[in-house]
């Protein structure tokens, strides 16, 4: 059991103060044709507020389990809290759709709160690479590689595929976790929330300048991550729930019905500070 998950649903176990928490109006999962693409990668739980969180699915058994044809019955109506608890457990099914309810019911509290994140400033974690610095990416980004070598920063990445392991030409793939140690700043795919990874990864980290986790699954409460050494969160929230569902729905991209934010520590208000605020009126 991950002890970031668990404190994740302890705070949202604090929801209640505000009043009814939304229940589970139904889980969208990507069509078959959509595998092999990004949009294939990821499913959503929408609450009756109508909010949304997604979740990485290719995990194990996560996408046949979640694609049966009682998978979304089972789930309409529960309670959204009882389905994030499933979070901090161990089943790689549950545990994913558990993670989808907690960024879901995290959508819920900013908007509650009339927080909004801040819209990401570029695609590396605004990491502000420069010259001399050494960025240590966990999972292979390839889209991202020309633009970290683009800053004359050196890149190690860190991979669990020995078939990508290598070098390369002005950087390197390697399977040792280690090699994090020498990084002054570090790229994580948020996919580390789910694999059971994330602790190895930060305990690697405590030196780095700055640690950015992001993926479009990277919309939870950033308090547990944060007090852990992780400086910026990166997730996507979605703008657009009528064009985001029917893109799923289809297989299609679903990129211009998001956001991308950016959630530095230095700048994000906190989980109680913005409770109270979720407490001081009506629901938006």
């Amino acid at each position: 059991m991950s002890a970031v998950a668990s404190e994740m649903v302890a705070l949202l176990e604090c929801l209640p103060r505000l009043g009814p928490v939304p229940r589970v109006q139904a889980l969208h999962v990507p069509p078959p044709r959509a595998d092999g693409t990004r949009v294939g990668e990821f499913c959503a739980i929408e609450l009756d507020d109508g909010s949304l969180g997604m979740s990485f699915m290719l995990l194990g058994d996560t996408l046949a389990k979640l694609r049966a044809p009682t998978a979304g019955a089972a789930l309409a109506g529960m309670p959204a809290l009882q389905l994030a608890r499933s979070y901090a457990g161990d089943s790689g099914a549950q545990r994913a759709l558990g993670f989808a309810a907690v960024n879901a019911l995290t959508s819920h509290l900013f908007r509650r709160a009339r927080y909004v994140p801040p819209a990401a400033q570029g695609s590396l974690g605004d990491l502000d690479l420069r010259p001399g610095d050494h960025l240590g990416m966990v999972g292979l980004f390839p889209p991202l590689v020309p633009q970290v070598l683009a800053t004359g920063a050196r890149l190690t990445v860190v991979e669990l595929r020995a078939d990508v392991a290598g070098p390369r030409d002005g950087w390197e793939v390697t399977l040792d976790p280690n090699r994090l140690r020498r990084c002054n700043k570090i790229l994580s795919t948020s996919t580390v929330l789910l694999n059971d990874t994330l602790d190895g990864v930060l305990g690697r980290c405590r030196h780095a300048e700055r640690v950015a986790l992001i993926g479009p699954g990277a919309g939870c409460l950033p308090d547990p991550l944060f007090s852990r050494g992780v400086t910026l969160l990166g997730g996507s929230r979605v703008v657009d729930a009528t064009a985001y569902k029917t893109a799923l729905r289809e297989g299609e991209p679903w990129g211009a019905a998001v956001m991308k934010f950016a959630i530095a520590r230095n700048g994000y208000p906190g989980f109680e500070p913005l409770l109270a605020r979720a407490g001081d009126g009506a629901p938006r």
